[in-house]
Parts: C-alpha cells; sequence; structure tokens
C-alpha cells in the first residue's frame, strides 16, 4: 500500500512540474515570435507621409466608434476628447449612456452642447430601451444615446443600431485612443478584402501623462500592482495575440479596442448578454464564418494603440480577473461544439484546447500544485532537487519572462523617456510570480467555480486630467 502511495506521490509530483515546464515553454515560444514579428512590423510601419495620404483617400473605410458608459463621469470627457481628435477622414462618435446613475449624462450635456436628434434606429438587434438621441451642436459627428441600463454587451447593440457606417470600433470609456489609430486600423481593411475583425494594441495608461485627451508623457506607474499589469499585457495579450493570429486562430479581440463589419456583428445577433462579451464575439463570429463558408480573416496589429486604464487597487484588480474567467468559461461552454471539432480546423483543435486546458483549467492545476507541494514539504515527501526544480519551471522562468517582455517591447517601441522607468516596471513585474500571480490565480478559480454569476462588479476610476472639451478651444471635427 505504501509503495502504491510513494509511486502516485511521485508521479503526480512530476505531472505538476510537467504542466509548469510546457506552460512557460509555451510562454516563451509566444514570446520569441512576437518578438520577432513586432521587429518586422516595426520595419514596415506605415509611416507619417502615408498616413496623411490615408485621409484623403476616399476609399477609407467610414467608421463608427461605439463607447458604451456607465458610470463614468470621471474620464469621459477624456476619452470623448481624444476620439473626436482622431485622424481620420470620415468617422462619428457614438457614446452609449447606460443608466448611469451618475452625472456621466450630464457631463456630457455640458460640455458637447448636446440636443435632441431625430436619427433613426435601425432596430436589428435586441437592447433596452433608448429614452433619448442627441447630437453635439459643436461636434456634429459626435451622438449620445441615453438608455436604460442593460449591461455593456447591450449597450454596444444599441450603439450599432444607432450607428451610420458599415465599420464599427468598440472602445471602453477609461480609454485614450492614439491620434492616428482609426488610420492605422481601418487601413488593414483597405488592404484586406477578407478582413472582418481587427484588435490594435492596448496599453497601460497608468502613470502616463494626459492632456486634452492625449497622452503627452509615457511614464511607469508607482506601484507594483499596475508595473505587473504591463507585463501582464505585454505577454499574455499583446504577444498572445500576435502569435494566435498568425495562425489564423484568434479568439480575443479586446473589449478596450477593436473593430469589426457591422453586417457581420449584426447577422450573429450582435454581443451576447455576458461578462466575456468580448471573446464571445469573436469566437461566434468565427463560427459564423465557417459554417456559411465566408472566406474571412480574424486580424489582430500592434501598431494602432489604445491606452487604457488597469485596476489600481488589489480589490479591483481581483474583480476584473474573477469577471474575466467567468467570461471566458461563459464564451468556452456556449460554443462547446467547437472542441476538437474537424470542421473548425486549428480554431478547433489548437486554439480552443489551449484555452481550455490552459486559461480555463489553469488555476485549478496551479493552485492545487503549489497547495500540495507545501503539504508535500511538511511531511517530508518533497526532495530538495524536486523543490528546486519547480521554482525554476514555476516561479524563476515566469519572472524571466516578464523582464524579457518588458525590455523587448522597450527595444522595439522606445516608449519610454527614462531608463530608469523600463528598470521599474521590468524589476517590478518579476514579482508577479511571488504571490501576486498566486493570489490572482485563487481569485481565478473562484470565477471558474461560480462562472454562472453575471455581475460585473465596480473597479475605482482615477481621473485622468482636465479635457478639452470643457474649453473654448475647437477640435477638428
Amino acid at each position: 500500500m505504501l509503495k502504491e502511495v510513494g509511486s502516485f506521490l511521485i508521479i503526480y509530483q512530476y505531472a505538476i512540474l510537467t504542466y509548469f515546464l510546457i506552460l512557460s515553454g509555451v510562454y516563451s515560444g509566444i514570446l520569441i515570435y512576437a518578438f520577432h514579428y513586432m521587429r518586422n512590423s516595426e520595419k514596415s510601419r506605415i509611416d507619417g507621409i502615408t498616413l496623411k495620404k490615408l485621409m484623403f483617400n476616399s476609399n477609407a473605410r467610414p467608421v463608427s466608434v461605439l463607447i458604451p458608459a456607465y458610470n463614468e463621469e470621471v474620464n469621459i470627457l477624456q476619452t470623448v476628447s481624444s476620439t473626436i481628435n482622431c485622424e481620420h477622414p470620415e468617422f462619428e462618435v457614438i457614446v452609449i449612456n447606460d443608466g448611469s446613475t451618475d452625472a456621466t449624462l450630464q457631463t456630457l450635456q455640458v460640455a458637447l452642447e448636446l440636443v435632441m436628434s431625430s436619427k433613426p434606429i435601425q432596430k436589428v438587434l435586441q437592447y433596452e430601451k433608448i429614452r433619448d438621441v442627441y447630437i453635439s451642436r459643436k461636434y456634429p459627428n459626435v451622438i449620445v444615446v441615453d438608455k436604460e441600463n442593460g449591461g455593456k454587451a447591450d449597450a454596444l447593440n444599441a450603439g450599432m443600431d444607432v450607428s451610420t457606417y458599415p465599420f464599427v470600433c468598440a472602445i471602453d470609456a477609461d480609454s485614450i485612443l492614439e491620434p492616428d489609430a482609426l488610420l492605422r486600423i481601418g487601413n488593414q481593411f483597405l488592404m484586406d478584402k477578407e478582413l472582418v475583425a481587427s484588435g490594435g494594441s492596448v496599453r497601460v495608461l497608468n502613470g502616463c501623462e494626459v492632456k486634452d485627451g492625449r497622452v503627452v508623457r509615457i511614464r511607469a506607474p508607482h506601484s507594483i500592482i499596475e508595473c505587473v499589469q504591463i507585463a501582464e499585457y505585454l505577454r499574455g495579450f499583446m504577444a498572445g495575440r500576435v502569435t494566435w493570429q498568425s495562425m489564423h486562430s484568434l479568439l480575443i479581440i479586446s473589449g478596450a479596442f477593436g473593430i469589426f463589419r457591422k453586417d457581420l456583428l449584426q447577422k450573429i445577433g450582435g454581443y451576447r448578454k455576458t461578462v466575456g462579451e468580448d471573446m464571445d464575439l469573436v469566437v461566434r463570429l468565427h463560427r459564423y464564418c465557417i459554417l456559411n463558408k465566408i472566406k474571412y480573416r480574424v486580424a489582430f496589429d500592434p501598431e494602432p494603440v489604445c491606452w487604457t486604464q488597469v485596476p489600481s487597487d488589489f480589490l479591483s484588480l481581483l474583480r476584473q480577473r474573477n469577471r474575466w474567467q467567468r467570461g471566458l468559461v461563459d464564451s468556452m461552454w456556449h460554443s462547446r461544439g467547437m472542441f476538437f471539432n474537424p470542421r473548425y480546423g486549428k480554431i478547433g483543435f489548437v486554439a480552443f484546447p489551449y484555452f481550455f486546458f490552459i486559461e480555463t483549467l489553469g488555476p485549478l492545476v496551479e493552485i492545487t500544485g503549489y497547495f500540495s507541494l507545501a503539504i508535500f514539504w511538511i511531511l517530508g515527501w518533497v526532495s530538495i532537487e524536486f523543490l528546486i526544480l519547480f521554482f525554476i519551471f514555476a516561479v524563476l522562468w515566469g519572472a524571466l519572462l516578464n523582464i524579457s517582455a518588458v525590455l523587448l517591447d522597450n527595444l522595439i517601441s522606445r516608449r519610454y523617456e527614462k531608463s530608469s522607468d523600463v528598470a521599474w516596471v521590468a524589476a517590478y513585474s518579476a514579482l508577479e510570480f511571488f504571490g501576486y500571480r498566486q493570489i490572482v490565480d485563487i481569485e481565478r478559480l473562484f470565477g471558474t467555480l461560480f462562472a454562472w454569476r453575471t455581475h460585473w462588479g465596480h473597479a475605482k476610476r482615477k481621473a485622468m486630467s482636465k479635457s478639452d472639451l470643457t474649453d473654448e478651444e475647437k477640435v477638428t471635427h
């Protein structure tokens, strides 16, 4: 009996070790490929002269920018300001006030000089009642929709039905678009007729200096929590999406910045009411195109940049990660028929298994691995050699990956003005694997166990700075 128990413990320990080895190996491969891709992408980056030509290109794709807002009075004007100052020949900005209980609508009414509009609504999608539609007297291409609360997905559906143009770009209400972001992301649709959706880079705004809706100085945040999230965005969100799109298996376009063909979104019923509406939408878009034999491509382009606020306190961070995990599980379950289904090719055989075994089950495996290791150590069932290997694969390797992600990104983009900022972010990002990740994994595990819950929770917002929409100075559009 004791012999069997001993054999089981040895097998179990090395199974956990193998999991962490595979996990670190996969992340390393993704980072190496993404660095190679982005280095080549930087060489072929569209220059300023070409961008100016796009401003006068009659074939440029007109786009409707949708900004869902719930209790966003603190930063909504900065986001609107950054968007209406974007360089693009033809676009409109639609802010959807999703039944806010603060002064979001009143803030917009005063700053934008809103008046009632008789703009027709398509009524193709399902959403809560629209109370009123306003148009700005100062900025004719800015529309504000006031509706009853229904959640982010519901608000985006309402905005889509109000929108005029064949392409819709969804951004968060606490985000800042770089001036050329719409031009760069829209240019992809001009070059590739099969493109149906594309995401841009989402970078961490915390610590940066914002003025009149623009990031004027890129600085590192001061807290460990915010610095670690920079590495997470670079390693998981940016590097991961570069790799997945190269395999034609990209399942997520960030809800903070993505552009889509509106006709296809309407055909699949728009956004589904779920806390993971961004992944769910892209997965259903894949499924619709494949089942209807539509030639299509879902892409990610690191050149267009959107800056977004990340949680600055641990409670807000845990709520966010819990929500993300619930959204992931819900999306995987809703589209479970794609799992290992040969009809869906690499999406069914590579992307879905990855998101199931690594992202969905990952927190369970990691947490049980850490807890069992602690128990085995107390009972004297673990050797020093095994502990060293576990530390290398589960902690040290991950810390080195984070440092590498920060350093490689700065080597390519050179966004930080001060080398001390780079060193600060790199050093703090390494601390993810010394407590931060384990706590987040526990919260993600709770998200998996309680995936049926649909509430969003509340995150604290920091004010960016004063918006130029409160001043007399006019903007281009």
